[in-house]
């Protein structure tokens, strides 16, 4: 009698050697003529319906599993590889960054823990992202999923040492005072649900007016600290913001670095927007005081293009940061030989077993190196005022918020119409823009004023994409303008 043992390995390689050579045949295919397709089309019902059909029971040859993507999935692309996608502040990924995530799943490594090449190629990439920040080689840091994860692991180090007690052992309910951050009004929304989460609750975020350039206030901040300590609040952190999402302004973290050294405060910078300006040959004097932080967010899924997911989160107290998250019961102790002798990375964050993130990142790194990201950065910001002085060039075109880094905030605005119905103006020009597939870019409001804004993150955007995006907005606007004028008459 045979075996019988079944196992997810085909009984022939040779048939998906031959399909494996074309999917990597059809991606290279895809990625090289990305420009030529829309950025985004809208799916079909029938589309839609096939994935939304029950589990399948029983399976099928793999390369017709290929070809139902080729077909459903490959033509509906969020967009952001194409040139022309400006809209949320994503990278716009790398061939040899989908390799890495290739061979990190044949690896199938748990990052965990454990002594082998994918941990070290792991604290290898946090060590490079350290030397990129200025931060010293013994502060401590972690991959994770994104910016808010990043940002959460951050402020839950803050809380823990900025509370006074010893709060893993007894909780927020022996705090002595309520605890305060501080972030200007600008800031991601990620923090009020970080502070949700750590059990301090939203009105534990005081949120700092910002001034005309929508950088944090500083006086006003001051005024929050010293009002706070007056009221027998407890003044934790001060979250910086190295770029907003809304309009790209950058904190000044010099700045507030003062500040925090003079009133006792935790320093955590969500630079997951322009962090990365520090590797930028001209143009890192924006990020000055970076690494003076307690605490540093950052996303090498946006200026360092690797495919989602990959944040970081970076802490200058080593001891900190692993005594915050770490618990070693009997199945998670080091041990001193063999496979389990490594160490111990889910110490450093909420998750025990952790994909393979760093192999995409490093990869990219070794190929290119940190000076050629640092150029890319800046051809980013050269692109961001390109597209500032042509807009500015066109009469019905208005910037709505100066161009700090590389985030355009305009809007369609011939003059003589009100807010409400310039908001719809622009949306539905936004709308539009998306629904050819020409150009997307999202909208914002920012103290009242509706914008259309341009994240210019993009590593395969020429100047050429940008005029198509002026002409296209003047266009549309032109035409729709003229009916709601007729509507109002």
């Amino acid at each position: 009698m045979g075996d019988s043992t079944e196992t997810l390995d085909p009984a022939d390689w040779d048939p998906l050697r031959v399909l494996a050579r074309r999917i990597v045949d059809d991606a290279i295919d895809y990625t090289k003529g990305v420009r030529d397709q829309p950025v985004w089309r809208d799916m079909p019902p029938e589309v839609r319906a096939h994935f939304r059909s029950p589990a399948p029971q029983a399976g099928k040859p793999l390369e017709e599993v290929y070809d139902e993507l080729v077909v459903n999935m490959l033509p509906f692309p969020m967009g952001n590889i194409h040139p022309r996608f400006w809209m949320w502040y994503m990278g716009a990924s790398n061939f040899t960054g989908a390799l890495g995530d290739f061979l990190a799943a044949i690896l199938g490594s748990n990052l965990g823990g454990g002594d082998h090449a994918a941990a070290e190629i792991d604290k290898q990439v946090v060590n490079w992202l350290k030397e990129m920040m200025g931060y010293p080689a013994e502060a401590s840091g972690t991959l994770v999923s994104g910016g808010s994860m990043a940002n959460l692991i951050g402020l839950t180090v803050a809380r823990n040492r900025m509370s006074g007690i010893d709060l893993r052992e007894l909780g927020l309910a022996a705090l002595k005072a309520p605890m305060r951050f501080y972030g200007s009004d600008q800031l991601h929304s990620c923090h009020r649900i970080a502070l949700e989460a750590l059990g301090l609750g939203n009105r534990a975020l005081c949120r700092v007016p910002s001034d005309p350039g929508c950088r944090m206030d500083i006086a006003a901040l001051r005024a929050a600290i010293a009002e706070d300590r007056a009221r027998g609040i407890n003044p934790a952190c001060v979250i910086a913001t190295a770029g907003t999402v809304n309009t790209g302004s950058l904190d000044d973290l010099e700045a507030i670095a003062d500040l925090c050294a003079e009133e006792g405060l935790w320093l955590h910078v969500d630079g997951c927007i322009g962090a990365l300006l520090a590797i930028a040959p001209e143009s890192r004097r924006l990020v000055r005081g970076i690494a003076r932080a307690d605490s540093i967010a950052l996303d090498p899924h946006k200026w360092l293009h690797a495919p989602f997911e990959v944040g970081c989160v970076l802490v200058r107290d080593a001891q900190l940061h692993h005594g915050t998250f770490t618990v070693t019961p009997e199945y998670l102790e080091n041990a001193p030989r063999g496979i389990a002798s490594g160490a111990w990375l889910h110490d450093l964050g909420l998750q025990t077993s952790r994909g393979f993130r760093a192999l995409k990142v490093w990869m990219a790194l070794k190929e290119h190196g940190v000076t050629k990201f640092g150029r890319l950065i800046e051809q980013d910001l050269a692109h961001a005022r390109y597209l500032t002085e042509r807009i500015e060039a066109m009469p019905d075109l208005k910037i709505c918020f100066p161009t700090s880094i590389n985030i355009v905030c305009f809007r369609y605005d011939p003059g003589g119409l009100p807010e409400s119905v310039l908001k719809k103006l622009n949306t539905e020009i936004m709308v539009r823009m998306q629904e050819t597939g020409v150009a997307a870019v999202s909208d914002t409001t920012v103290r009242g004023r509706h914008c259309l804004r341009a994240a210019i993150n993009n590593h395969r955007t020429a100047r050429e994409d940008l005029d198509i995006l002026v002409d296209e907005v003047a266009r549309h606007g032109t035409r729709l303008v003229t009916g709601i004028i007729r509507e109002q008459c």
